[in-house]
């Protein structure tokens, strides 16, 4: 009997423990357990700042405002330009608002560092300095460097023409940098549009500037005293311009742009303020 009683005991729990294993089994196989996390998963680089604009329902953007065509304010004082219209449409696909912070240039990616704003739409120039430190979205225009002297000036017609003769320059400006490689004694300004005013004056002998830029601004001054006597052989790209560690958020705006480009948004913002496609 007691032979019997033990042999008994001995069958049940074996049963009991083929039961569990059973049901670990289970499971570890799409049981209904939840699923260990795995230790190695990460979030996508950059998603929780891109999870943070989303929330607040908004796209801080650095701007200057002063900036024609690209970032201007017209006669009623809306600010608008083409940059300012390709970062509306880029964050309305987005699912955010824009909201504009006007700024300096020279104050400009400071300002970016300290998180004044989340990007910078504003003619920004893609260089490998720049690119050490920040990102970029895929450029968006593509334009030339020029050497804008007044009408009357027989001694510049080169870029190496410029040493020892004082050039209107926004300091941080890559374009700034042409002047001071060509020996240029840089005069600090604000911006494109206090240079041509130096510059008409007869305060400053040249500036190097964007072309694109001069020829919005002799359409619509054709008699400004101002003329183009050397271009830059190759073209600058530009782009908007973020901190690192943002990936998430540039690859969404890329996107925007992308589809921009295919739908034709892109060229009919192009050709409304140069009467061209700037992409190329």
């Amino acid at each position: 009997m007691k032979r019997l009683s033990t042999l008994t005991l001995l069958i049940v729990l074996t049963v009991l423990l083929l039961a569990a294993c059973g049901a670990k089994k289970d499971n570890s196989n799409g049981g209904t357990q939840e699923p260990a996390v795995s230790p190695t998963a990460e979030a996508a680089p950059g998603q929780a700042a891109w999870d943070a604009i989303k929330e607040s329902g908004k796209l801080r953007i650095g701007t200057e405002g002063t900036y024609a065509p690209f970032t201007f304010h017209d006669e009623s004082g809306k600010l608008t330009g083409f940059d300012v219209e390709i970062a509306e449409e880029i964050t309305k696909r987005l699912g955010l608002k824009a909201e504009f912070i006007e700024t300096s240039w020279d104050s400009i990616i400071a300002g970016l560092d300290a998180e004044r704003f989340d990007t910078i739409f504003n003619q920004v120039g893609i260089t490998d300095e720049r690119k050490e430190k920040y990102d970029f979205s895929d450029d968006y225009i593509v334009s030339k460097a020029v050497l804008i002297v007044a009408e009357d000036n027989m001694d510049i017609k080169t870029f190496a023409d410029l040493k020892g003769k004082k050039a209107g320059q926004s300091l941080t400006s890559n374009l700034a940098d042409i002047a001071r490689e060509n020996g240029a004694e840089i005069v600090t300004t604000d911006g494109f549009n206090q240079a041509i005013d130096l510059l008409a004056s007869g305060r400053i002998d040249a500036t190097v500037n964007d072309g694109i830029s001069f020829l919005d601004l002799k359409k619509q001054k054709p008699d400004l005293p101002l003329k183009i006597v050397a271009e830059a052989p190759d073209a600058a790209k530009n782009a908007a311009l973020f901190r690192k560690g943002n990936e998430a958020l540039i690859e969404a705006v890329n996107g925007a742009l992308a589809e921009m480009k295919s739908d034709g948004t892109y060229l009919k913002i192009s050709e409304k303020y140069f009467g061209a496609d700037v992409s190329k």
